[in-house]
C-alpha cells in the first residue's frame, strides 16, 4: 500500500463526512421496491469495507502508543473514545490484528494473516458474521495442519462467504473442519488454546449467563465434584438445614424436585461457598478472600432493595442477609458523602479503609473503566511522599491497568463532591470524561434530573 500524506488523509474523510450528509438528506420516495434493494445491498457493502479502512489505524495505535498517551490498555482506550464496549474493542483489534497489514521486525510490510478474508472483506464481499466464522475456524485448527493446507482452506471459507450467510459459512466450515481433522486429533496446545470460562453480564432479574470450555482435566475435576454435591438432597437451598456433606436422608432425597441443572447450579455454589469458608485462599489486596456487600442501614433494616458486591455483583437483599448468617460484619460511617476516622500514618490501606472503598468507588476510579473493586488496588490521590498520611478520604480504586499511570504523567484529585478526578497530562488532555460513572450510573440520572 502507497504512502498517503497527511493532507490527502484528511482530504478524503472530508469528502466522505460531505457525500455522507449528501446520502442522509436524500428522500427515496420516487425509487421503486427494486430500487431500494439495490441501494441497501450498495449500504451494505460500504458497511463491510469500512473495517479494512480500520484496521491499520488500530494496528498503528497498538505499535506506536503506550498505555501512559491511551489512558490505559488499548481495549479501554478504544471503548471508551469509540463509545463501544470493550468486548467490541477487543473483537476489532483481534480482527486488525489478523485482517491487516503486517510488518516484520526488520520493517518489510507483510500480508495479513487471513489474506483472502482481509481482500474480500476490502471488496465488501464478506461482513462481519463472515469474518468471525472465519476467525473461528482458522484459530481452532489442531497445529499439525500445515501452513499450505490452512491457506487454501481459509481462500475457500473467504470465496464461499461472498454466496452465502453467515449461519450458511458456519456449517460449510464445521464441515471443513471435518474433512481436514478426520480423527479429531487434538493436541493438549489445541485445547489449551481453547479453554476458558466467561461470565456474562448479569440481567434485570439479577441473573448472569455463562459460558465457556473446560480441558479434560478440569472436566474430571468437575465431574468428580458434581458427583457428590450435585447429588439428589445435596446442598439444597429450599432445606431449612441443607446438607453439604456425608449423606443426604432419604426424606431429603425424596422432596428434592431440582433439575440436574439446578443441582449442579447449587453445588458449584456450595463449593465456592466452602472454599471461601476454609481461610484457605488467604488475602486478596490486603482482605481475606471473602464476599464484600456494601448495602445501606435503611434497606438491610426493610428487608427490600439491593447490596452491591466488591465485584459488581447486585444481591436482593435476601441474599444479603442469608450471607450476612455466616459472614464478619464491618460498619463505615458515612457524614456527608465522607467517611468518618478512618485514616492512619502508615502506607497501605487498612482492610476498613479498603472496606470504605468497596462502598464509595465500588470499582477503578479512572475515566470509563469498568473493573470492579475486587481486582483494583488503593490509590492515594496526594502522593504519599507528600501527605505522609493515609486517608480514606484522599483514597480512590485503581486497576493493575490504571494504576501504574498515576505515576508516569498523569494526576488524580478529589472534586467537591468526593468523586476521583483523573487529568492526563496537558499535550495528551483529549477531552475525555475525567470521572468514572460506569460504576455510579444513578449518577447520570441525577444530573439529567437536574439538567431537566
Amino acid at each position: 500500500m502507497r504512502s498517503s500524506s497527511r493532507e490527502e488523509v484528511v482530504e478524503v474523510f472530508d469528502a466522505l463526512k460531505a457525500d455522507l450528509k449528501r446520502a442522509l438528506d436524500l428522500s427515496f420516495d420516487a425509487l421503486t421496491t427494486p430500487e431500494r434493494f439495490a441501494l441497501l445491498q450498495t449500504c451494505e457493502t460500504f458497511r463491510r469495507r469500512l473495517p479494512a479502512i480500520e484496521h491499520p489505524l488500530i494496528n498503528q495505535v497498538s505499535e506506536q502508543a503506550d498505555a501512559t498517551e491511551l489512558g490505559g490498555k488499548l481495549p479501554s482506550a478504544l471503548a471508551n473514545r469509540l463509545r463501544i464496549t470493550r468486548a467490541d474493542a477487543s473483537r476489532r483489534i483481534g480482527e486488525a490484528a489478523d485482517l491487516g497489514e503486517r510488518k516484520a521486525i526488520t520493517g518489510e510490510p507483510l500480508p495479513p494473516v487471513l489474506p483472502a478474508t482481509a481482500e474480500a472483506q476490502r471488496a465488501g464481499d464478506i461482513g462481519p458474521g463472515h469474518v468471525a466464522v472465519i476467525r473461528g475456524f482458522w484459530h481452532r485448527l489442531p497445529d499439525f495442519v500445515d501452513v499450505e493446507t490452512r491457506q487454501k482452506a481459509e481462500a475457500q471459507l473467504a470465496r464461499l462467504g461472498g454466496e452465502h450467510r453467515p449461519d450458511e459459512l458456519s456449517k460449510l466450515a464445521d464441515k471443513l473442519s471435518d474433512c481436514m481433522n478426520p480423527d479429531g486429533t487434538f493436541t493438549d496446545d489445541d485445547r489449551a488454546r481453547r479453554r476458558g470460562i466467561t461470565i456474562g453480564q448479569q440481567g434485570i432479574d439479577g441473573m448472569t449467563p455463562i459460558s465457556g470450555y473446560l480441558t479434560p482435566e478440569a472436566r474430571a475435576t468437575i465431574d468428580a465434584v458434581f458427583a457428590k454435591l450435585a447429588a439428589p438432597g445435596m446442598c439444597n437451598p429450599a432445606d431449612s438445614a441443607a446438607c453439604v456433606s456425608g449423606t443426604p436422608s432419604q426424606e431429603a432425597i425424596e422432596r428434592d424436585t431440582r433439575s440436574a441443572g439446578q443441582r449442579n447450579h447449587d453445588a458449584l455454589n456450595a463449593a465456592g461457598r466452602a472454599l471461601l469458608a476454609s481461610g484457605e485462599l488467604g488475602q486478596h489486596n490486603g482482605l481475606p478472600a471473602s464476599i464484600i456487600v456494601t448495602t445501606t442501614l435503611h434497606e438491610l433494616e426493610a428487608a427490600t432493595g439491593k447490596g452491591l458486591t466488591g465485584g459488581g455483583t447486585l444481591l436482593p437483599m435476601s441474599d444479603v442477609i442469608r450471607l450476612a448468617t455466616h459472614a464478619h460484619h464491618y460498619l463505615a460511617i458515612f457524614d456527608k458523602g465522607e467517611a468518618l476516622a478512618l485514616y492512619h500514618t502508615k502506607r497501605l490501606a487498612s482492610p476498613g479503609q479498603r472496606i470504605v472503598l468497596y462502598a464509595k468507588d465500588r470499582g477503578c476510579s479512572a475515566p470509563g473503566c469498568s473493573v470492579p473493586g475486587y481486582y483494583c488496588e488503593a490509590h492515594h490521590c496526594k502522593p504519599y511522599a507528600k501527605c505522609r498520611t493515609t486517608d480514606v478520604n484522599d483514597l480512590t480504586f485503581g486497576c493493575g491497568g490504571h494504576h501504574p499511570l498515576a505515576e508516569q504523567g498523569w494526576t488524580t484529585r478529589k472534586n467537591q463532591h468526593g468523586d476521583t478526578e483523573w487529568i492526563p497530562p496537558p499535550h495528551l488532555d483529549y477531552g475525555q470524561p475525567r470521572i468514572n460513572t460506569f460504576h455510579h450510573p444513578e449518577k447520570l440520572l441525577l444530573d439529567d434530573e437536574d439538567e431537566e
